[in-house]
């Protein structure tokens, strides 16, 4: 991965990074100050508070994903210490999947003269529970690939004792 390649990621992970902390931040002041009249149609404090643990996972896929660009600038991406980052994100994704699917559950009471509405949502729930799938097989080939280099580098070593 190029040093522009990897400045460019770390420019997005930043903004985003920043963006999520100062919705966050007025998600807590919201909460704190009482500020916004709730009108009865959803529990919003409770809504509130997941929003705020839903932001709390994507912080955390992207402080994972920082540490595996920073591994993968040094070279050393394919060694063990990779698969706690990206355990991290598995964990993420999963959490922010939960984390939807009680949105859905809070949700699902308004949503009787329309299902179709609270299915979607679970649909979506589903979807995410995916990605989480796919990062899954991905780590499985990081897992692959630190079996393989381990294996050239005792090859390696055998083959320097010969010479």
């Amino acid at each position: 991965m190029g040093k522009l390649t990897v400045r460019a990621l770390r420019a997005v992970l930043v903004v985003v990074l920043t963006g999520t902390v100062f919705v966050q931040a007025l998600m807590v002041w919201a909460l704190v100050s009482g500020s916004d009249p709730e009108d009865g149609s959803l529990p919003l404090t409770p809504l509130r508070v997941i929003t705020i643990l839903g932001i709390g996972t994507a912080q955390a896929a992207l402080v994972c994903v920082w540490r595996l660009v920073t591994m993968v600038r040094r070279g050393t991406v394919f060694s063990h210490a990779a698969f706690r980052y990206v355990d991290g994100i598995i964990g993420a994704i999963v959490a922010a999947a939960l984390v939807w699917f009680t949105v859905t559950a809070l949700n699902a009471p308004g949503q009787r003269d329309d299902p179709g509405v609270t299915l979607i949502m679970g649909g979506i729930g589903v979807a995410i529970l995916g990605v989480a799938l796919i990062v899954l097989v991905l780590r499985t080939l990081l897992a692959q690939a630190v079996a393989r280099d381990v294996e050239a580098a005792q090859m390696q070593a055998e083959l320097n004792e010969v010479i």
